[in-house]
């Protein structure tokens, strides 16, 4: 069974007219949970990080698992609300409205080159943010890691660093 193959597609989520494609499946069994953290592994072999920069939720999952197999730090970006104490924080337009994600201050210091993961790249806006976020606080993106690209949507062009996607729709 391959990856992609694997993805669980639940349609009308999270609302009418969007497909979703479900990692859980992927999660729950050893072995395909084994592959992708290796298939992401050789995906970031080519960029110079010490940490990597993980975006809510399943970005989280896939940032702790792709750490330890690296022995690199995670820090997470969190919605707005979610990070105890102090925090630096982004807003961003969404297609009906805007949203703001967050990081703590300390969790980067200046110049320290940065792996930006998240599981899906739709249409780029959180992404985005997220490498702003980043800057803001002075880290160096050397690229950005993904799951899945839904390339129609065209995120990647939102997006001024490498990209690398494991599956690309």
């Amino acid at each position: 069974m391959t990856l992609e193959s694997a993805l669980r597609i639940v349609p009308d989520f999270p609302k009418t007219g969007i497909e979703f494609l479900d990692i859980s499946p992927i999660l729950s069994q050893p072995k395909l949970f084994y592959q992708l953290v290796q298939e992401m592994t050789i995906a970031c072999q080519p960029y110079d990080f010490n940490k990597i920069v993980a975006i809510e939720s399943r970005g989280f999952i896939l940032g702790a698992a792709l750490a330890h197999a690296t022995n690199k730090g995670m820090v997470m970006v969190r919605k707005k609300g979610k990070l105890p104490g102090k925090t630096v924080q982004m807003t961003y337009d969404l297609e009906y409205g805007t949203d703001t994600i967050e990081m703590l201050p300390d969790s980067l210091q200046s110049g320290e080159k940065v792996l930006v993961l998240d599981d899906v790249l739709a249409t780029g806006g959180t992404a985005k943010a997220s490498c702003e976020l980043i800057k803001k606080l002075g880290g160096d993106i050397t690229a950005c890691l993904f799951f899945i690209e839904l390339s129609f949507l065209k995120g990647r062009e939102k997006l001024q660093t490498p990209v690398e996607s494991l599956i690309i729709k």
